[in-house]
């Protein structure tokens, strides 16, 4: 079973995205889905100061099985990636709320109402069955 956090939001493409500071959230991809991609192998994410609209493509991920495009659930500036993932992309099997986060980004716009379009706990657990 995936592990689903309810203090998060979620898209349909399984990423995840949390508040962590001012107007700046921290994504990454869900516990379903890197179970789904398998071993992990690389990490390509976009360079910060890119504007990323939602839905975007942010970059993509490799893993053993196939390699699968990142997309943006909020809209806003990447202030930040996470570089250790260069060198540990298997953090995101094994971390994937935690250490194996992605990019942070600083919402452009109203924040509660980029995060109140993503899914709840309960319908992402719908949206996996």
């Amino acid at each position: 079973m995936s592990e689903i956090r309810e203090h998060l939001g979620y898209s349909d493409e399984h990423e995840w995205a949390l508040k962590i500071e001012g107007s700046v959230v921290r994504i990454g991809i869900t516990d379903y889905a890197q179970s789904q991609l398998g071993d992990i192998v690389f990490v390509e994410f976009p360079e910060v100061g890119t504007v990323v609209a939602v839905g975007e493509s942010i970059g993509t991920i490799e893993s053993v099985k196939t390699v699968s495009e990142l997309y943006c659930p909020v809209p806003g500036t990447v202030t930040k990636v996470n570089e250790v993932l260069v060198e540990q992309p298997e953090l995101v099997n094994g971390d994937p709320y935690g250490e194996g986060w992605i990019i942070e980004v600083a919402v452009e716009g109203d924040l509660e109402e980029a995060l109140g379009r993503l899914l709840t706990a309960e319908g992402y657990r719908a949206l996996i069955g």
